[in-house]
């Protein structure tokens, strides 16, 4: 998943999201059943097109 530009101290808290909200696709992700997608990029809205 990609997190966004989240304000953390790596830059300044410069980010434009809370560190919350980056890290909900990630707990979003590793919380998926066994039988959940894989090999694919997500983001906030749900699978990324390639």
């Amino acid at each position: 998943g990609c997190p966004g530009f989240v304000a953390t101290d790596l830059n300044g808290f410069r980010g434009v999201r809370t560190p919350e909200q980056g890290a909900a696709i990630a707990i979003k992700l590793a919380t998926l059943p066994d039988d959940g997608p894989t090999g694919k990029f997500f983001e906030d809205a749900g699978v990324v097109p390639w």
